[in-house]
């Protein structure tokens, strides 16, 4: 038996639950097909301040706030001795100062919920078997947890599967990232952080004190727990024990910083590890679908972009689905992907940058020129599509003469 909706939304993480929340509130029926129970465990942790904007379009704002999440205001970067602090409450753009670090299992969960009180019919433990997409309609295939198979026709097809990316893989859009190969190993520790000054208000972000292009990161949450991770090439890795607790452990203790803030730490929780993670597709959108965060492209974890892209990808996506099924003549490059792409080009600007050192240079540079802290605190806090901001609207090109400064003695330039 057929079973027919409106529209059929693939995942219940951060980019189903924002997208069919916006799309019941203008009256869709949405059926969203989740193939976990849920809480279950997910990496990005640390959200970016312009998530905030997108939590409280979807009227979640006030469940979030009362959640108790732990609260982050900006981010700390060290390298060796140098330390760098980027506070929220200072950036270019007019944007939200503050957000949270979420242990993603219960942050999840708690979207998920909200939706559902609003009217999303939410199906857990169904994986999807087959698939089939065409205008004006969507055919899917689903198998739940008990064996049994639903099949759903709807009129529209939302992919917010993440890194299952089910649609890019079945329709044959997956395409070559243009990043290198990197691992990230990453667990959740009980920190025993409070003795050394460790600022539970930001993410810390440790460069390796032997090698550029190796990092970390420490996500502080509210009840005492952190998460660590460890980003490098997997050549990198191997060259550290093969017990992937051990290989972390032994990472962290090269860095004095770091060994020290978790000197006491627990390490009660197995480490996890995710090898080739960037990815990219040909294509965000097609007749009957359209693709949402980590379901289209995931660039890299050192700047915690994905949720941001996510939930913002699930905004656009439903303010343009919402005028297809009205009857407008919407175009769904010009509307949903070209302006989305833009975002995260300039993530990918920076991305690029930190691995190569240049925007390293640039975060610890100790004279920069007036107001620029500010606008690269701005893409920090997720604000990357603020085209007023010369250092999100161009940010390779700015990028790349900023770095020519910071690296020599001659004095500013231009920027």
């Amino acid at each position: 038996m057929t079973e027919a909706r409106e529209i059929v939304v693939i995942g219940a993480g951060p980019a189903g639950s924002i997208a069919s929340a916006l799309l019941r509130r203008h009256g869709h029926d949405v059926l969203v097909l989740e193939r976990e129970r849920f809480p279950r465990f997910s990496i990005g942790e640390s959200l970016l301040a312009h998530c905030v904007d997108f939590i409280a379009e979807a009227g979640m704002l006030e469940a979030v706030e009362e959640a108790g999440f732990q609260v982050k205001n900006g981010a700390v970067f060290t390298r060796g001795g140098q330390c760098a602090a980027f506070d929220f409450a200072d950036q270019f753009t007019q944007g939200r100062s503050s957000t949270w670090q979420v242990p993603r299992g219960p942050f999840d969960e708690l979207l998920a919920d909200e939706a559902e009180r609003k009217g999303v019919e939410i199906r857990y433990g169904h994986g999807i078997e087959d698939l089939s997409v065409g205008e004006g309609r969507a055919r899917v295939v689903a198998r739940d947890d008990r064996g049994a198979t639903h099949t759903v026709e709807a009129r529209f097809l939302l992919d917010a599967s993440g890194f299952g990316r089910v649609l890019a893989r079945r329709l044959g859009l997956e395409r070559p990232s243009c990043f290198p190969v990197r691992e990230a190993l990453f667990t959740h520790v009980a920190d025993g952080a409070g003795a050394h000054g460790f600022d539970r208000n930001k993410i810390r972000i440790v460069v390796h004190p032997q090698h550029q292009n190796v990092w970390f990161w420490l996500i502080p949450f509210a009840d005492g727990r952190s998460s660590i991770g460890v980003v490098a090439r997997p050549e990198v890795l191997k060259q550290y024990p093969v017990e992937p607790a051990s290989r972390l452990q032994a990472l962290v203790e090269e860095d004095p910083g770091l060994e020290a803030i978790l000197e006491g730490a627990a390490w009660d929780t197995p480490v996890r590890s995710i090898t080739g993670y960037s990815a990219n597709v040909s294509t965000l959108h097609g007749p009957g679908f359209a693709l949402l965060g980590n379901a289209a492209e995931f660039l890299d974890p050192v700047f915690s972009s994905g949720v941001t892209i996510a939930m913002r990808s699930a905004s656009m996506a439903a303010g343009v689905l919402h005028r297809q099924l009205a009857g407008d003549a919407v175009d769904w490059e010009e509307e949903f992907a070209r302006p989305l792409r833009q975002g995260v080009d300039t993530f990918r600007a920076y991305v690029e940058a930190w691995y190569d050192g240049r925007f390293q240079d640039v975060v610890f540079y100790q004279d920069p020129p007036p107001g620029l802290r500010a606008m690269i605190c701005s893409v920090l806090a997720g604000y990357a599509w603020d085209r007023s901001n010369p250092f999100a609207a161009d940010a390779a090109r700015r990028l790349d003469t900023l770095a020519t400064l910071c690296a020599s003695p001659a004095g500013r330039v231009a920027v």
